[in-house]
C-alpha cells in the first residue's frame, strides 16, 4: 500500500512537470520595456519592425524584433544593427541591467561620449563597428569598465584624424592595420603590449610619426624591419617578445631620437664594435637577459644622459670600469647575475653621489666595502651572493638619510656588527644572513619602518633582545642558525604584522609564549597587514621585497610569494613545556615547525582549526596522548612528521593521515593503525565484513530499497517514452527525490535508470 501511494505521488509530480515544460511564457519587465521605448524615441530611422506583431506582443518586449530575454523576464539581447539609425543613444540603456549582447553596428549614430555604457556591466558582447566616434574624447574608459566584456568589435570606426594616442594592451590582437584609421600618421603613441602579434609587422610603416611604441609581451621572434623605418621613435619597448639572433649596429643606426630602449628578456646577442658611437643618447637602457658579454659594453660611456642601466643576466665576465661611476646622471644600476670580478667600486666618484639603487648581487666581487665610507646618498644597496669579506666599516651614518634596503647576505663578512648600523633608522629591509658575523645584535629599536630582518646563518650570540617588539611593521624575522640563548621575550607578541617568525637552530630555552594569538596577521588570512607591507614596494627592487628563506619541507628554500607564506619555526632549540593553545587561533598559518625540542603534553585538540596548514613538524619531542581527530580534517596538509614522541592510541582515519609514509609516525611505540601496524583491539577483516552485512540488512533492504527500485523503474520508463522531456526533467527529478528519501543509494539507482 505504501509503495502504491508513493508511486501515485511520483506520477502526480511527473504530470505537473510535464504540463509545466514549455508552458511558461516570460513577460518583460515594464521598466525595461519603457527603457526600450525611450531608446527608440531618441533615434530616427525605420524602427517599425521593432514592435511588429499583435497588440499583446507589443506589450511584451521579449517578442520584439531584435530583442531577446534568454528565458527570463529581463532584456538580455538587443540587436539594432544595419537599421540605418541616426541620432544619439539614450541613457535609458542603463536601465537594461541584465543586457549581455548589444549590437549597434552599421548605423549612422553620432555621440559625444560613451558614458551611457558605463553602468551596463553585464555586457559580454559589444559591436560598435562603423559608428562615427570622431567627437568622443574618451571612449576607452567607459569600455574598460565593462568587466564582463568578452567580445568587442570596433572595426571601421571613422574619422580618427586627430588621434594621437592608442592603447590596446592585454587583448588578443594578432596584428595592426593602419588603413582602419583615417590618418595613422598623426598617431604619436601606440601601445600593443601583451597581445599575440607576430611576423614582420610591415603594416607599421604607416605610422611614420610614432614617438612611443610598446610591443612588449608579443611573439615577434625577429626584429621587424618595419621598426627600423620609424625614425621619430624616442621610446621603444620590445621586451619579452621572443626575439632571437644577433643585433648589430645596422639595426640601431636609424634611431637618432631614441631615449629609452628595452630589449630585456629576449634570446639575442649583441655584435657591436668596441669603439661604436650610437646615433642616439639613451636615458634608459634595459637589456636584462640579453647576451651583452663577455666584456662590459664600452658604448655605454657615450650616453651622457643615462639614468637607468639594467644589464642583469647579460653574460658579462669583466671588471667594472671606473668611468661608469663617473657618469653624473646615472642613478639606477642593476648588474646582478653576471660574473663580474674585482673589488667594490667607489660610489662617491661622481660629483653628486646619489643613487636610487645599486644592485651588484650574484657576481664574483671580492675584498672589503670600505669604499662606502665617503658620504653617498643611496636608497637600495644590494651586494648579496659575492665573495666580499672582512669586517663591516663603522661609517654607516654616512648612508643614514636615504638607505631603505641593505642586503649583504651570502658573502664572507666577519667580525662584530658595527654600532653605526643603529643609525640606519629608515631601513625597510636588512639582510645580513649567511656570513660569519659574531657578537650581539646592535640596537635596532628605532627602526620603525623595518619590514624584514634576516641575520640567519651567522655566529651571533646573546639573548633575543626585548626591543624586537618595537619593530611593529616587521613581516619577516629570521634569527635562524645562530647561538642565541635565553628565553623568547614576551615582547615578540607585539609583532602584529609578522608573517614569518624563524628562531630555529639556536640555544633558546624556556617555554613558548602563551600570547602568540596576539600575532594578528597569523590569525587572519588578509586585512591591512599586506597593504602595510607593500606600501613601500615602489621604492624597493622586486627581488628584495617579496621573499623569505625558510626551511621548507626539510630544505632551505627561497619563497618568492611572501603573501602566501605564513609560518612559525622554533625547531632545534631547548624549549620546554606544552604547546600553547594560542596556536589554535593562528588560523592563517601555512607551516609550523616545533621539532627537536623538549615539549611535553598533548597535541592541542583544536589543531583542526588551522585549515590552511600545509606543513606540521612536531617530531623529536616528548609529546604524549592520542593524535587529535581534528588533525584528520587538515585537507591541505602535505607534510607531517610526528615521529619520535610518546604518542599512543590509534591514528585517526582519514584520506589525509593514511597517505603519509609510516616514517611520519615512527618512534611512537604505543601508536597503531594504518599506516602502522593494526591496533590489537581492531576487528579482523572477516569481522568487519560481517558487521557490514548486518548493517546493510537493517531494514533498509526490506522497505526503502524496494521503494527506490519502484521509483527508479517508473521514472525510467516514463522518461524513456518521452524523449523530448528526458533531458529537461532529469535534474528536477534528481533534486525531487533526494529530500524525500535522503538516501544516496536511492539517488544512484534513479540516476542510473534515467540514463537508460
Amino acid at each position: 500500500m505504501e509503495i502504491k501511494i508513493l508511486q501515485f505521488l511520483l506520477f502526480l509530480c511527473m504530470k505537473l512537470l510535464v504540463s509545466g515544460v514549455g508552458a511558461a511564457e516570460f513577460r518583460c519587465i515594464e521598466r525595461e520595456r519603457q527603457a526600450l521605448l525611450k531608446i527608440a524615441e531618441s533615434l530616427t530611422g525605420d524602427l517599425s519592425e521593432l514592435t511588429m506583431g499583435s497588440e499583446e506582443d507589443k506589450e511584451n518586449c521579449c517578442k520584439w524584433h531584435g530583442v531577446g530575454c534568454g528565458g527570463t523576464a529581463h532584456v538580455t539581447f538587443l540587436d539594432l544593427s544595419g537599421m540605418h539609425l541616426r541620432g544619439k543613444m539614450s541613457p535609458a540603456l542603463q536601465e537594461l541591467q541584465h543586457l549581455n549582447h548589444l549590437d549597434l553596428g552599421d548605423n549612422y549614430l553620432t555621440m559625444d561620449n560613451l558614458d551611457w555604457l558605463s553602468n551596463v556591466s553585464s555586457l559580454s558582447y559589444l559591436h560598435l563597428s562603423g559608428i562615427n566616434l570622431r567627437t568622443v574624447t574618451n571612449w576607452v574608459r567607459p569600455i574598460s569598465k565593462l568587466s564582463s566584456l568578452e567580445e568587442l568589435y570596433l572595426s571601421d570606426i571613422t574619422r580618427f584624424s586627430s588621434l594621437q594616442e592608442l592603447y590596446l594592451s592585454n587583448n588578443q590582437l594578432d596584428g595592426v592595420q593602419p588603413q582602419t584609421l583615417d590618418q595613422p600618421s598623426s598617431l604619436k603613441i601606440l601601445d600593443l603590449s601583451y597581445n599575440q602579434i607576430s611576423g614582420s609587422l610591415s603594416d607599421l610603416r604607416g605610422f611614420s610619426s610614432l614617438k612611443r611604441l610598446d610591443l612588449s609581451g608579443n611573439q615577434l621572434k625577429k626584429l621587424p624591419k618595419a621598426i627600423e623605418k620609424l625614425f621619430n621613435l624616442n621610446f621603444l619597448n620590445l621586451s619579452s617578445t621572443s626575439l632571437e639572433g644577433t643585433i648589430t649596429e645596422h639595426h640601431l643606426s636609424n634611431f637618432t631620437h631614441l631615449s629609452e630602449l628595452d630589449l630585456s628578456f629576449n634570446n639575442v646577442s649583441f655584435n657591436l664594435s668596441f669603439d661604436w658611437i650610437p646615433p642616439f643618447q639613451l636615458k634608459s637602457v634595459h637589456f636584462s637577459h640579453c647576451n651583452m658579454g663577455p666584456h662590459f659594453p664600452n658604448w655605454i660611456r657615450t650616453q651622457n644622459s643615462l639614468t637607468d642601466l639594467s644589464l642583469s643576466f647579460a653574460g658579462i665576465s669583466d671588471t667594472l670600469p671606473n668611468w661608469l661611476w663617473n657618469m653624473s646622471s646615472i642613478d639606477y644600476i642593476d648588474l646582478s647575475h653576471n660574473n663580474i670580478s674585482g673589488g667594490m667600486p667607489d660610489l662617491a666618484l661622481k660629483s653628486f653621489a646619489f643613487y636610487d639603487s645599486v644592485d651588484l648581487s650574484y657576481n664574483n666581487l671580492s675584498g672589503s666595502i670600505f669604499t662606502l665610507c665617503p658620504k653617498v646618498s643611496i636608497q637600495n644597496l644590494i651586494l648579496s651572493h659575492n665573495q666580499l669579506e672582512g669586517e663591516l666599516p663603522d661609517c654607516w651614518m654616512n648612508l643614514q638619510e636615504e638607505l631603505i634596503v641593505l642586503n649583504l647576505a651570502y658573502n664572507k663578512f666577519s667580525g662584530k656588527l658595527p654600532p653605526t648600523l643603529s643609525t640606519l633608522e629608515h631601513l625597510a629591509i636588512l639582510h645580513l644572513g649567511n656570513n660569519n658575523f659574531t657578537g650581539e645584535l646592535p640596537s635596532l629599536k628605532n627602526f620603525r619602518e623595518l619590514r624584514k630582518l634576516d641575520v640567519g646563518r651567522n655566529k651571533l650570540t646573546g639573548t633575543i633582545p626585548a626591543w624586537i617588539g618595537h619593530l611593529k611593521k616587521l613581516a619577516v624575522l629570521s634569527l635562524r642558525f645562530n647561538s642565541f640563548h635565553g628565553s623568547i621575550p614576551p615582547t615578540i607578541c607585539y609583532l602584529t604584522n609578522i608573517y614569518v617568525l624563524d628562531l630555529s637552530r639556536n640555544n633558546i630555552s624556556g617555554k613558548i609564549p602563551q600570547c602568540l594569538n596576539n600575532l594578528t596577521s597569523l590569525v587572519r588570512n588578509c586585512g591591512s597587514t599586506m597593504s602595510e607591507y607593500y606600501s613601500f614596494i615602489d621604492k624597493v627592487p622586486s627581488d628584495e621585497d617579496d621573499n623569505a628563506v625558510v626551511q621548507w619541507k626539510g630544505q632551505d628554500a627561497e619563497y618568492k610569494r611572501l603573501r602566501n607564506l605564513k609560518g612559525i619555526d622554533l625547531s632545534s632549540n631547548k624549549l620546554v613545556g606544552t604547546i600553547p593553545h594560542a596556536f589554535s587561533d593562528l588560523r592563517a598559518l601555512v607551516f609550523i615547525n616545533l621539532s627537536r625540542n623538549h615539549l611535553v603534553g598533548n597535541i592541542i585538540s583544536s589543531i583542526g582549526q588551522l585549515d590552511t596548514l600545509e606543513w606540521l613538524d612536531l617530531s623529536r619531542n616528548q609529546l604524549s596522548g592520542e593524535i587529535p581527530n581534528g588533525l584528520a580534517n587538515l585537507h591541505f596538509l602535505s607534510v607531517l612528521d610526528l615521529s619520535y614522541n610518546n604518542l599512543t592510541g590509534k591514528i585517526p582515519l582519514s584520506t589525509q593521515l593514511q597517505s603519509f609514509n609510516s616514517s611520519a609516525y615512527a618512534g611512537n611505540n604505543q601508536l597503531c593503525g594504518d599506516p602502522l601496524a593494526e591496533c590489537p583491539h581492531d576487528p579482523s577483516v572477516t569481522d568487519r565484513g560481517k558487521v557490514n552485512v548486518v548493517e546493510e540488512d537493517d531494514g533498509f533492504m526490506n522497505r526503502d530499497f524496494y521503494i527506490c527500485m519502484a521509483f527508479g523503474f517508473i521514472t525510467g520508463f516514463y522518461v524513456r517514452d518521452n524523449n523530448n522531456l528526458r533531458d529537461k526533467i532529469q535534474e528536477e527529478i534528481y533534486i525531487l527525490k533526494v529530500p524525500l528519501f535522503g538516501k544516496k543509494l536511492m539517488a544512484g539507482v534513479v540516476h542510473k535508470v534515467l540514463l537508460i
